[in-house]
């Protein structure tokens, strides 16, 4: 009976009810059975009684038996070659994939740049890409550096910002941060406070889902009855209107009535172009999350009197630290730099436990387990079930590159001015702005913006300011190739250093492997080890037979 306020009736039944079902599968069952031994059908398996020793011809049947034997046993062990052959086979072409796949988009690159130059068009070198970036500083008025409010300090090139300053024509350089959804409002505001005291400061939050038409129609769209945007779309452009606002003061206040050219700078996928096209409300430049799709200085009007000048990213120095050059060096697109080891230095400066609670998935320790436990999840698999790790990594570095995962950096409690700034400098560059307009345009975008939780934000170990290419001289020379790296280790501790301890000598050994007469150039390899105590219990130890795994019989 279906009682009232259940969405099922219940199950439960009375005991002679339940008893009598009882009583009734056992009489079926006994009856299967009986029917069953009178038809002589059973489920026991017979034993196998052998070769009687009065059959003739015992020793011929038992031979042919044996040999019956011999041939399924070669038959099996034929088909587990084969499949281990087939195995290898896979893993092979697994291995040749990657690099097949690597040298066909390699030739088909050189086959349009071959095709490029044969109609006239300039390929995109480093060294053009600089004079891009030169072209673009020359043609503007004020330069706008744009800033990843995950890591504002690591998005700053000091050759950059110093580049600015000695250019004739009394430029003007403020800062922009960016993505600032992706990071908890109290550290956004500690970032803001730290970079005002040097140049003027924007906090910004871009469109994401801008098409090649105007978007004024889905805007209006996300606007209900009370007038509140609906922070879930990825139309919504948070601190536009101030930037617009305070470089239409900046362009009417000067005493030359021509155009205000406004050139954007910064580090690959910081959103260069993404504030421009949220700025004219339509895909005025291409974006993406692969880095470096700007090749040259683009110029669009955003106002009648304002013009923005959008630049190829800054090219990153090869003296940067490891962890700088996988977030913002063209190297990884380039297959200059392997993605696998990207990701293992990203993973390196973070938090594990963290990572584990971010990407779901359980303790690992390395980076070639996490990518493998990563691809699991994500559902990367090749033929034969195998994880695709080289896709789960290019999906890690996207998510860190892109505008998708919250990760945030600690603001320096100590500002400290750069030494090629000053206090004369700095007030140089805040004259002729509107600071107060400024303050209250940042306020208000820091109210409509929803931030993440602290908790569910990646803590990210920044080493600080990335060294930009601008000319020849700062070309570093060419270091020696490094050896294979070393495996990475359990501890991912934010800051941790797997070193060991050199203080206690008799717990170590050492090993030095012999090697023969070769150059003076290359050193022994010294190996170090720790030797773990093994402590044994007395009372674990048993008597009897039986083997006890808490103890070690070594």
């Amino acid at each position: 009976m279906k009682r009232p306020k259940l969405k099922r009736a219940s199950k439960r039944v009375s005991c002679s009810k339940r008893y009598k079902i009882q009583k009734k599968v056992r009489e079926h069952n006994r009856k299967l059975k009986k029917d069953a031994k009178k038809k002589g059908v059973s489920n026991r398996v017979k034993k196998d009684p052998g070769v009687p020793n009065i059959a003739p011809f015992k020793e011929e049947v038992l031979r042919e038996a044996e040999l019956r034997r011999l041939k399924l046993e070669a038959e099996k062990e034929k088909k587990k070659v084969v499949k281990q052959e087939r195995a290898k086979k896979r893993k092979k072409e697994r291995e040749t994939s990657v690099g097949d796949a690597d040298k066909v988009k390699r030739a088909r690159k050189e086959k349009i740049e071959k095709k490029l130059a044969d109609k006239g068009f300039v390929t995109p070198t480093k060294k053009y890409l600089r004079s891009e970036l030169n072209k673009v500083i020359d043609a503007s008025d004020v330069i706008i550096e744009i800033l990843d409010a995950r890591d504002p300090l690591g998005c700053r090139c000091p050759q950059l910002e110093e580049a600015v300053l000695k250019r004739e024509g009394n430029k003007k350089l403020m800062f922009l941060l960016n993505k600032i959804d992706l990071v908890p409002k109290e550290n956004v505001q500690k970032w803001l406070q730290c970079l005002q005291l040097e140049f003027p400061t924007v906090v910004f939050k871009a469109s994401t889902l801008l098409r090649d038409k105007t978007v004024q129609e889905k805007k209006s769209r996300m606007a209900t009855a009370n007038g509140v945007v609906d922070h879930t779309k990825g139309v919504a452009c948070f601190g536009g209107s101030c930037l617009l606002q305070l470089l239409g003061e900046h362009a009417r206040g000067r005493e030359n009535e021509s155009t205000l050219k406004v050139g954007v700078v910064g580090f690959p996928n910081v959103g260069k172009s993404s504030l421009i096209n949220s700025l004219k409300g339509m895909r005025a430049c291409n974006v993406g999350f692969e880095r470096g799709i700007t090749k040259s200085m683009q110029e669009v009007h955003i106002a009648k009197n304002i013009k923005m000048v959008d630049s190829p990213g800054i090219v990153a120095s090869p003296s940067n630290p490891p962890a700088s050059m996988a977030l913002r060096s063209l190297q990884v697109e380039e297959k200059e730099e392997d993605i696998l080891e990207a990701v293992r230095t990203l993973l390196k400066q973070c938090n594990k436990e963290q990572i584990m609670l971010q990407y779901n998935v359980p303790d690992f320790r390395n980076s070639l387990e996490f990518l493998t436990l990563f691809a699991k999840k994500r559902g990367y698999l090749q033929k034969g079930g195998v994880p695709n790790t080289q896709e789960a990594a290019v999906t890690f570095l996207s998510d860190w590159t892109g505008a998708k995962l919250s990760y945030h950096s600690k603001a320096n409690d100590k500002a400290i001015l750069p030494p090629y700034l000053t206090d004369a400098i700095v007030t140089e560059m805040q004259k002729g702005w509107d600071l107060n307009m400024l303050r209250k345009g940042n306020e208000e975008t820091m109210r409509s913006v929803k931030f993440p939780n602290q908790a569910s934000s990646i803590v990210f170990t920044c080493k600080g300011p990335t060294a930009g290419i601008l000319t020849e001289t700062d070309i570093p020379e060419e270091r020696p190739a490094a050896g294979k790296p070393e495996e990475d280790v359990v501890d991912m501790e934010e800051g941790c250093d797997n070193k060991l301890p050199e203080d206690k000598p008799e717990e170590m050994g050492e090993i030095e492997t012999s090697q023969k007469e070769e150059p003076a150039t290359k050193k022994p390899v010294t190996v170090k080890f720790l030797l773990a105590p093994v402590t044994i219990d007395p009372t674990s130890v048993k008597t009897n037979d039986a083997y006890d795994f808490n103890t070690d019989f070594n």
